[in-house]
């Protein structure tokens, strides 16, 4: 841990907010599963009424990847586009932080510090993971335990979940780590590494209610994303340009549908909510509504491989094959995928 620890940081969230503002009602923001950035709040030492004051409202963790400041965390921990962020590095310093990129489908981010040299961690082969394996965790626990550090074992791979945030904010997890390393509020965005101290997960959520049951992203889910922000200074991520619905039996027998997999193409609630992106790929290669996605590449579309993960495989420019239902037909359409703006 002597090796690991001080590439560790911690992520301070600062706002400027009332001072009348009850900003603390609820500290964790994020109370039914995300590991939440949220800690106890500080001000800046002002004590009249009224107007507005620099106030710490959270904190959450990251490592460095590059030697010259280049840090990954969660994208939920720095989600606030009007905070400013600041990290807090092992020899006690606190530096101003940019964010470099938000990925718009994985929890992740990528910051930057100004300096050199700053020791990095390595990301390891999370394809190569086994249950029972053990696991150390590193973290800004309660936004208050700098480098805090706890040991388990993979409890679980593959899981895939519905994270839900006190802002009515859901996120979608997919093919994730389990395990029972305590991880708390604070440590959103930290690294889960193993014995031999690589990278083999992003810790991002934990089960409020449960105990010992913590979740990461496994590390090859993000090393394109951190290869993007270290080439070309951002994410770029490709998208297909449909709103669906996954179906299983239930949705199959309510809608008398001849599948039980796939993605049934379906508009929103609001009227502007399309099923199909208005000159996106998909509605390039002719998909509308009411058409059912059942297959990418030959790929099944189901619980275990959803459409939105089986995209995030491919790159921008890609052509893929898609099999679909049509009105009342089955046919194959070719789909170049876009970036995502």
């Amino acid at each position: 841990m002597e090796k690991t620890t001080p590439a560790v940081v911690s992520v301070i969230i600062s706002k400027d907010v009332s001072r009348v503002q009850d900003l603390f009602s609820n500290p964790f923001g994020f109370p039914d599963f995300f590991g939440s950035p949220f800690g106890q709040g500080q001000g800046d030492g002002s004590d009249g009424q009224g107007g507005t004051q620099k106030q710490q409202i959270g904190g959450g963790s990251g490592f460095f990847i590059t030697s010259d400041g280049m840090i990954v965390t969660n994208r939920h921990v720095v989600e606030d586009t009007t905070a400013d962020y600041s990290v807090l590095t092992n020899d006690g310093q606190e530096h101003n932080a940019t964010v470099l990129a938000r990925d718009p489908v994985n929890d992740i981010a990528v910051i930057k510090i100004d300096g050199n040299d700053y020791p990095t961690l390595n990301l390891g082969d999370s394809d190569s993971l086994k249950i029972g394996q053990t696991v150390i965790a590193i973290g800004n626990s309660l936004g208050e335990f700098t480098n805090t550090v706890s040991r388990g074992i993979v409890s679980g791979l593959k899981r895939n979940l519905t994270a839900s945030g006190g802002f009515g904010q859901n996120e979608k997890l997919t093919n994730i780590i389990q395990t029972d390393a305590a991880i708390n509020p604070g440590n959103s965005g930290g690294p889960l590494l193993d014995i031999n101290g690589d990278v083999i997960g992003v810790n991002v959520a934990i089960a409020q209610g449960a105990q010992n049951i913590g979740f990461a992203l496994p590390s090859n889910q993000i090393k394109k994303v951190i290869d993007q922000v270290k080439t070309t200074g951002k994410i770029s991520t490709p998208y297909l340009g449909v709103r669906y619905i996954p179906i299983d039996k239930i949705i199959q027998k309510e809608n008398s549908l001849p599948f039980d997999y796939g993605v049934l193409v379906s508009r929103g609630e609001k009227i502007t909510d399309f099923a199909v992106i208005p000159g996106s790929p998909a509605d390039r290669a002719g998909l509308v509504e009411n058409d059912i996605i059942l297959e990418i590449n030959g790929t099944k579309i189901d619980d275990k491989n959803g459409l939105a993960d089986q995209i995030s495989h491919y790159n921008i420019g890609d052509t893929l094959s898609l099999k679909i239902w049509h009105k009342g037909d089955e046919k194959e359409v070719k789909v170049v995928l876009a970036e995502r703006f």
